[in-house]
């Protein structure tokens, strides 16, 4: 590779780092050509982009960007490296979940991600990583939480029997406070 391709694939590199707050660094050796294929095509279904390139060019790309933040990922570099780019924190954990239960292989191993600005190294880190929820999935959650109050009022309200509004205001007057010297009332 010559100096001008090797300053070409380090600008790309810069470009995708910019571009993307989430990528993560794997280690696809000894996968085969037929499984990095298969391995591309499911990234590409979730419009995760991979790109494999040298470590030392991903460092450089690295180091010229900002050199302390993202100084955690540097020992993840080494063996074979593809990286995963994605908008989605979750997608690319999911893709390497999903791929190594359909292969029974150990392989993409995560080396490290780095998720909005948070560093995560070692493959331990995955499980956690496929349980990180997406801006729309805690959105979602927030929605569920606000509305949950009101939907069970207006549920009550809805199923409420004919005869309990009686029998509720009844129950109520008769545990209402007593005055002091006032006798209790009577039970029927």
């Amino acid at each position: 590779m010559t100096k001008e391709q090797k300053e070409g694939v380090i600008e790309v590199l810069k470009g995708k780092f910019s571009q993307y707050s989430n990528f993560y660094v794997t280690d696809t050796e000894s996968l085969t050509v037929s499984q990095i294929n298969n391995l591309r095509h499911a990234c590409f279904n979730k419009k995760v982009e991979m790109k494999v390139a040298k470590n030392t060019l991903v460092k450089k790309a690295l180091e010229s960007l900002d050199n302390d933040k993202y100084s955690g990922v540097y020992d993840a570099l080494h063996n074979v490296t593809a990286l995963m780019f994605s908008e989605s924190p979750k997608d690319p954990a999911v893709i390497i979940s999903s791929f190594r239960k359909s292969n029974n292989n150990e392989k993409p191993m995560l080396k490290a991600a780095f998720i909005n600005g948070e560093i995560f190294v070692g493959d331990n880190q995955l499980a956690n990583l496929v349980k990180i929820k997406s801006k729309n999935e805690l959105i979602g959650d927030v929605i569920g939480l606000l509305l949950s109050p009101v939907q069970r009022v207006i549920g009550a309200l809805q199923n409420k029997p004919e005869g309990a509004s009686a029998k509720a205001e009844a129950a109520h007057v008769a545990e209402a406070p007593k005055a002091e010297g006032e006798a209790p009332a009577a039970e029927a």
